[in-house]
């Protein structure tokens, strides 16, 4: 983390501009969390229930129309497990527009993406893996960005100087894998990895109705090997190892009205080997549903692996059902709910979510996910005793 804070605060002050009429923004939230696991763990160490606190700082300062520097940074305190608290810079990052280009230096998050369920081809960025078991919440990755467009679509060029480790549990933390991951004994296929770049380049267009990105990246990457070792103390653990890949993924979305039809897959080379993984699906909408401002939206998607069950990815042969509720009310009311089938026979997960604003500065969220019949076999069944229930209310300010 600290190399981290050296690398966003040194290139963000150099990028400041000398003079200039500047506004400043500031904004963040504060959010206790509870969570309340309805089963008895497999582990006697983990705990029945956790509660910790989070909270987010962002500083926007807007220069001249042209230029911005974001600084936002992320802390949780958790009660029961020590790995889980921790701080991050979630970005810091300078950005300057230019007459034919726009420039990006310091930490940042980018998304590629367009699935529900899973973000296949969403690389740039490494899991922040203890905020939570959806792969949701990502790492800020320090970067040059520069943006291209084009009559011929949008060129996306990023020279990536630092790797940034996974976060996982702790020995006390749920959910969390059966065999604890040991974050020390992380090795990387090539020697010291954090300082090897990694490079990336993305095209996206738009024709009509059809939205579509090309992209490749080269480098480290993100998700790690989990390979059984001994630690210091002989106790059986999990250490992560990088390896080097090559990815080149395709990404898709047609908009026909309400319906939506939404792809996305990639060929990666790692180790040696080299495989495909995909996934699609529709989205409709049924707006104005109940007869009031309320919209529903439903979603089907497939996930396949090449591999199968060989590439030990916990999707591989799954569809995905959910729906979307928006009230579309002054109190952002919506509810989102979903499963994934194992079309192999290979158990079930679902999870509901839902979320409202209380008042001007409050936001409530309750969600809740469970696992049904996970075999032995399966990637997902270290979470098959892991049911739970999730309370965070966030004031905002």
């Amino acid at each position: 983390m600290r190399h981290l804070l050296v690398i966003g605060g040194l290139i963000c002050l150099a990028a400041l501009p000398a003079r200039g009429e500047t506004e400043l923004d500031v904004s963040g939230y504060i959010e206790p969390e509870l969570r309340v696991f309805v089963q008895e763990p497999s582990d006697p160490r983990q705990p029945d229930a956790n509660m910790s606190i989070a909270g987010e700082i962002e500083f926007e300062a807007f220069f001249d129309y042209e230029q911005t520097l974001v600084v936002t940074g992320f802390a949780r305190l958790d009660y029961q497990d020590d790995e889980r608290t921790h701080y991050d810079l979630r970005a810091a990052y300078y950005e300057r527009v230019f007459d034919l280009f726009e420039l990006r230096v310091g930490l940042h998050k980018v998304f590629w993406g367009r699935t529900e369920a899973v973000h296949l081809i969403d690389i740039i960025n490494q899991t922040d893996a203890v905020e939570g078991v959806d792969g949701e919440d990502k790492l800020g990755q320090p970067m040059v960005n520069i943006s291209v467009p084009t009559d011929f679509g949008l060129f996306d060029f990023y020279w990536l100087p630092y790797f940034r480790e996974r976060t996982f549990e702790g020995i006390r933390g749920r959910p969390r894998v059966n065999i604890p991951v040991s974050e020390g004994l992380a090795f990387y296929e090539e020697g010291n990895e954090e300082t090897l770049e990694d490079f990336a380049v993305r095209w996206s267009h738009y024709y009509g109705a059809f939205d579509f990105g090309i992209a490749h990246f080269s480098g480290t990457g993100r998700d790690p090997v989990l390979t059984p070792m001994l630690d210091k103390n002989f106790n059986l653990v999990l250490a992560p190892m990088y390896p080097r890949i090559d990815q080149t993924s395709v990404d898709a979305q047609a908009t026909f009205g309400p319906m939506l039809f939404k792809f996305e897959g990639f060929r990666r080379e790692q180790l040696g080997d080299s495989w495909l993984q995909a996934s699609g699906g529709i989205e409709y909408t049924f707006y104005q549903a109940t007869g009031g401002d309320a919209d529903l939206g439903i979603v089907a998607e497939y996930i396949w692996d090449e591999r199968g069950q060989a590439g030990f990815f916990p999707f591989q042969n799954d569809a995905f059902v959910g729906a979307r509720w928006t009230a579309n009310d002054i109190d952002s009311t919506a509810v989102l709910a979903g499963g994934i089938v194992d079309l192999d026979g290979n158990g079930f997960s679902a999870s509901v979510e839902a979320e409202r604003r209380l008042g001007g500065d409050y936001f409530i969220t309750i969600e809740g996910r469970f696992f049904f019949d996970v075999p032995a076999t399966d990637p997902v069944f270290s979470f098959e005793d892991d049911d739970f229930l999730q309370v965070r209310v966030a004031r905002y300010f």
